[in-house]
């Protein structure tokens, strides 16, 4: 199981950037100045690709003492070498990943309503991201904002640490502590030219209000 999780959550999205190159870039500066929980979340990577990219990020993440999450796929996870798998509504049930799994591996689970949430709970997940906090393209899929008065409500019946996701801005986060989540995941936030000073402020803002 996981423990002392971090509190800034950053979640690839290899669109972004120009090439692999450059998507590598700037997931080294983040680790460089603190960044500590990484999920590599392209979809629509093949089997093949997503392995390929796996390595090279585990290997990033290692050397900085970085836990390094796989979306969905429990055998890249494994080949690679990651910390653990985060797991989407389509994924495989929780309960049976972390039969393949085992207990040491950490499992993060998307979640949009009290049914996915409740299913991860039963499963064993030892987090969630709970989405969309805020309007955000990325999200805007699940439907609109769940706001921060669900997000206060799903914090408060919760017994799994609660990433916000969506939205999230430095100039939101105190909104979100006030609402009791644990920490934040960024997609977009953390993937611009501005990167390393975003994370940086959202390290202060958090160490400031103990997020």
């Amino acid at each position: 199981m996981a423990d002392n999780l971090p509190k800034i959550y950053f979640i690839s999205d290899l669109k972004s950037f120009a090439d692999e190159r450059a998507f590598l870039n700037n997931l080294e500066q983040l680790l460089a100045v603190g960044l500590r929980l990484v999920q590599l979340r392209e979809k629509e990577f093949s089997a093949r690709q997503l392995y390929q990219l796996a390595q090279k990020a585990r290997q990033l993440t290692a050397d900085y003492g970085a836990r390094l999450l796989i979306n969905d796929r429990i055998d890249v996870a494994l080949a690679t070498g990651a910390d653990g798998v985060h797991l989407g509504g389509q994924s495989m049930p929780t309960t049976w990943a972390r039969k393949i799994l085992g207990p040491d591996k950490i499992i993060g689970v998307s979640t949009h309503n009290d049914a996915e949430i409740k299913a991860a709970q039963t499963g064993n997940a030892d987090f969630i991201t709970f989405s969309p906090i805020y309007f955000t393209p990325s999200k805007a899929g699940y439907g609109p904002p769940q706001g921060i008065g669900k997000l206060k409500e799903i914090c408060q019946k919760v017994a799994l640490p609660v990433y916000a996701l969506g939205g999230v801005k430095p100039e939101n986060t105190n909104d979100i502590h006030t609402a009791g989540a644990y920490g934040i995941a960024a997609i977009s936030a953390l993937q611009t030219n501005r990167s390393v000073a975003m994370f940086s402020e959202f390290s202060k803002l958090i160490q400031r209000q103990d997020l």
